[in-house]
């Protein structure tokens, strides 16, 4: 197999609304991997329109949403400057090739896609075909760079092994055309995902089944990242929690899902594993533990709010990061693409 170097791709929707949720399962990793690859950070501003116009919100909301993830990577310390920070919608390479990768993709394969079944619902056939091929884009999206590895939480690692499968497949139905063109016995890494840290899901705020999401009727389920000190330290005081006081092992929060979920957003802002946490305060009542992550929540994310708050205030520097990136990553997908052509076949 060929060797490839070593690069990170990943991506965030711009629905609007970003949250605690999203801070600890992407972009905290994105900031920790930052110093030991050579990094592409995308919003996926095609994956966003893949929905009805009500959950994006139309043409200026997808614009200021797209805006506001640009703006929550660079607060929570990416640096633009060292790595390619753009908006997928400005590389014309990832439709391109994800139209390749609909014709590589087999129907079988996106059937069994469960986040399909879960947004499409009982509507399966009034979902548009961009939600169906979803994974087939994600898959061109990381592909068109030849990432090696996607920090990937639970809910997307189907969709990882989706691009494994096309990587693999579209190596061996053209071998003989890549041994042509390129030397090589593949075009294609097959990524691997990178699962960190102790919080990789984070629940709702009002009910530790569900995961904390931006479509929740209440605004008490969730903190958002543009929230201010107070009110993220009143929306950790109102969360829903039981009766008994903090366990002081793992095994003591089955079955106590809220608890579980404050004690993993506690050691993902904290860098620390739950079992240290659940050490320092097992036995402890939750006024007291609230009144701890309350402090820690604001200590950790009221300064990126603030400076969230700043860089939204100046579009043209965020659309300035947004065209040097695009610029940055056409450079590595158009000869990629390009190769893919000549692959494949079409006439240049």
């Amino acid at each position: 197999m060929a060797a490839f170097p070593q690069r990170v791709f990943s991506g965030v929707q711009p629905t609007g609304n970003l949250h605690l949720g999203n801070y600890l399962g992407a972009i905290t990793r994105f900031v920790a991997l930052q110093d030991d690859y050579d990094c592409i950070y995308c919003v996926v501003d095609m994956h966003a329109i893949t929905q009805a116009v009500s959950v994006w919100g139309g043409p200026e909301e997808l614009r200021k949403s797209t805006r506001e993830v640009t703006a929550a990577f660079i607060a929570a310390g990416i640096d633009p400057d060292k790595h390619v920070v753009f908006n997928q919608s400005q590389v014309a390479e990832h439709a391109e090739l994800a139209w390749v990768f609909n014709c590589v993709a087999r129907m079988g394969w996106l059937n069994r896609m469960t986040q399909f079944k879960e947004k499409a619902g009982k509507h399966r056939e009034n979902a548009s075909v961009g939600l169906f091929a979803y994974p087939n884009l994600m898959a061109a999206d990381i592909l068109v760079y030849r990432a090696t590895h996607v920090p990937v939480g639970e809910d997307q690692k189907q969709h990882l092994e989706l691009s494994r499968d096309i990587a693999q497949k579209f190596n061996n139905d053209f071998a003989a055309s890549i041994a042509r063109v390129t030397g090589e016995d593949a075009f294609f890494p097959l990524p691997e995902p990178i699962i960190q840290g102790p919080a990789t899901r984070v629940m709702s705020l009002r009910d530790g089944s569900k995961k904390m999401s931006k479509s929740d009727p209440s605004d008490y389920a969730r903190i958002n990242l543009t929230d201010d000190a107070d009110t993220i330290a009143q929306k950790i005081r109102k969360a829903k929690t039981d009766p008994e006081p903090l366990p002081s092992e793992a095994e003591g929060l089955e079955g106590r899902p809220e608890a579980e979920n404050l004690i993993g957003i506690y050691a993902a802002l904290a860098g620390a594993d739950r079992e240290t946490v659940l050490k320092e305060y097992g036995g402890a009542q939750f006024s007291i533990f609230k009144t701890a992550l309350a402090d820690l929540s604001v200590a950790k994310l009221a300064p990126i709010a603030a400076e969230m708050r700043r860089l939204t205030a100046d579009p043209g520097y965020i659309d300035g990061v947004l065209k040097r990136g695009a610029d940055q990553a056409r450079d590595i997908a158009a000869p990629v693409m390009h190769a893919v052509k000549d692959i494949v076949g079409f006439l240049r």
